[in-house]
């Protein structure tokens, strides 16, 4: 999969930008706070939704505007598509020329992979960012798996709404049993990218680590069918009864699971180096990109924002390896020229105040 054009009106500091990227390695350099980064998180808002660095699309708009659009083009083996995120008094999205009524419409359309500097956060931060990395991932390969989660959110916050009164153990029970179908389906999706995640990221990590064994592994309710691990979470839904019904709040379900990151048998979460954070999370997103090819038969785009300044040389060298398999934009403030030299073909462009231009071509 690859983008054919990008074009974006008053989106945060661009009046307006078209872009054709080149199908391999894509290289944007500018100062900082020129615009780089609004680039990449108007390809991931055509992705998944949602902006990759705040809840509000309102914040999207460029200042003094009233609306702003995102239009993105794409190829993939099945042909092309076109998304379309206009941002006004309502959001609204459309895939190739028709507006959708569900979020799930678009989960796949356009597949990415962003890698960020914040992406350490995956490992070193609680586990509602593992379950948020594994859940992006697992919509955008599913839209199964994205309808299932939005049920699952659907029934947890009623179950907790109802907590907040003095609810019947008939009437949690209706609840419960909900919950646990759905959350079965949900944490046996999880435990299998689990496995195959880490797979591939043992792989990666041993080539940019020089060695080091990485393991993930889920940590969620027990069973390996969905029909086990129901029974297991409607068991541990009725012994959590009492302390739910105490803090109004449902305290058994994969919205309390985690992946557990270990390299050498130590606990990245907790105990590891910024340096070993950070190469597990680099491990990961590869992974990850690997996965998509693995399971849709092609590469996702992938995403760097200003990542290879925080690499050493040599997980920088793994990682210009691996990025020329597929289509990768690359932002940076600078680029030396021996790194440069080993990406091969690279399409290169200049970001300036809310412009941007490929090199050697006019504004």
């Amino acid at each position: 999969m690859f983008i054919e054009r990008l074009n974006i009106t008053d989106y945060r500091n661009y009046a307006s930008a078209g872009i054709t990227p080149g199908r391999g390695v894509n290289l944007f350099l500018g100062d900082n706070a020129q615009g780089k980064t609004n680039l990449l998180e108007s390809v991931r808002l055509a992705s998944v939704g949602r902006s990759s660095r705040t809840t509000r699309w309102q914040d999207l708009i460029r200042w003094g505007a009233k609306s702003a659009s995102v239009n993105v083009r794409v190829r993939s083996q099945a042909g092309a598509d076109e998304v379309t995120v206009k941002l006004g008094a309502a959001k609204e999205v459309l895939v190739n020329g028709y507006p959708i009524s569900r979020m799930g419409e678009l989960m796949g359309v356009v597949k990415t992979v962003l890698f960020t500097p914040d992406e350490l956060r995956i490992v070193k931060d609680g586990p509602g960012e593992r379950r948020r990395f594994a859940d992006i991932a697992l919509c955008q390969l599913s839209r199964g798996y994205f309808y299932t989660l939005t049920r699952y959110n659907r029934i947890l916050s009623q179950r907790n709404k109802l907590l907040k009164g003095d609810p019947t153990e008939a009437e949690l029970l209706v609840w419960d049993m909900q919950l646990a179908k759905e959350g079965a389906k949900i944490t046996r999706t999880r435990r299998i990218f689990a496995k195959r995640i880490a797979e591939l990221a043992k792989k990666v990590h041993e080539e940019i680590s020089g060695g080091e064994e990485l393991a993930i592994g889920y940590e969620g309710a027990d069973g390996e069918t969905s029909e086990e691990i129901e029974s297991g979470l409607l068991e541990s839904l009725k012994k959590s009864r009492q302390r739910d019904r105490q803090f109004s709040v449902t305290h058994v379900g994969p919205q309390r699971d985690d992946l557990s990151i270990r390299a050498n048998g130590v606990d990245l979460r907790s105990f590891g180096s910024q340096g070993q954070q950070r190469s597990a999370a680099l491990s990961l997103k590869l992974a990850e990109t690997e996965l998509f090819g693995a399971e849709s038969g092609e590469y996702p785009i992938l995403l760097l924002d200003d990542v290879l300044s925080e690499l050493d040389e040599k997980r920088q060298s793994k990682l210009i390896e691996r990025i020329k398999s597929y289509q990768t934009i690359i932002t940076c403030t600078h680029l030396p020229e021996d790194v440069r030299a080993r990406m091969g073909e690279v399409t290169e462009f200049e970001v300036r105040s809310g412009t941007v231009r490929k090199k050697g071509e006019g504004i």
